[in-house]
């Protein structure tokens, strides 16, 4: 119960700095809105579909996705480390071998929903 006590405490953190990162840079944002109210025929203004809801949907799903493969990668790890330190004891090294099978899993299944969700969201929202 600790160690998935700790795994969603990791999560959240993981989630909110990654939340902290992807909203920092309201400036720009602001810069974009203002140019092309004065000229929508430019270039920044006909790529900016961050104000579409496919957009943000897409911005958001990227997020999530990039957690989940960040996870993956950082219980690939914890795995190695559990491996490498099990001493011969069969019941570390069954532990760690689980933690392995099941982040690598957990590696293939993110990069597949990402490339499901990116094809589903080029063939369906236009931007």
């Amino acid at each position: 119960m600790k160690r998935l006590k700790s795994i969603f405490l990791s999560l959240a953190v993981v989630m909110g700095f990654a939340t902290l990162v992807y909203v920092s840079p309201v400036g720009a944002q602001s810069a974009i809105e203002a140019a092309c109210q004065e000229d929508l025929s430019a270039a920044v203004c006909q790529n900016n579909v961050n104000n579409t809801p496919g957009g943000l949907a897409t911005n958001i799903i990227n997020i999530l996705l990039f957690v989940v493969g960040a996870v993956s990668v950082i219980m690939i790890i914890v795995g190695g480390i559990m491996y490498a330190t099990s001493a011969g004891d069969s019941g570390q090294v069954t532990k760690a071998k689980n933690t392995l099978m099941y982040a690598v899993i957990g590696l293939v299944i993110s990069f597949l929903a990402f490339a499901v969700v990116q094809f589903v969201l080029k063939s369906f929202i236009k931007p």
